[in-house]
C-alpha cells in the first residue's frame, strides 16, 4: 500500500476529504519522528511501538573489492508489532 493508497482509506474510513486525511496522517508521521529524535518510544496498543535502537560500531567489508571497512554506531528506528496486529494477520 503506497502512501496515497493509505490517505484514500482513511478519508473515506473516517468520512473526511483527503486533503483532511493527508494533513492527519503527515501530524502523524510528524510526532513519531519528532518523539523517535527525543529517544522516545511510541506506543500504539494493538497495533505497535515505535522506538529507537542503538547498533555498536563494527567491522564491515566492501562486497566489490573485500577490503574491510569501519561500519560507525549508529541509531535507527524499531517497530515492534502489537498482539492484536500479530493475531490479525
Amino acid at each position: 500500500m503506497t502512501k496515497a493508497e493509505l490517505i484514500s482509506k482513511m478519508a473515506s474510513g473516517a468520512e473526511i476529504s483527503k486533503a483532511k486525511a493527508g494533513k492527519a496522517l503527515e501530524a502523524f508521521l510528524d510526532g513519531v519522528k519528532g518523539s523517535l529524535k527525543k529517544e522516545e518510544r511510541v506506543t500504539l496498543v494493538g497495533f505497535g511501538t515505535f522506538s529507537v535502537s542503538k547498533r555498536k560500531a563494527r567491522k564491515g567489508r566492501n562486497p566489490r573489492t573485500g577490503k574491510e571497512i569501519k561500519i560507525p554506531a549508529r541509531k535507527v528506528p524499531k517497530f515492534t508489532a502489537g498482539k492484536a496486529l500479530k493475531e490479525a494477520i
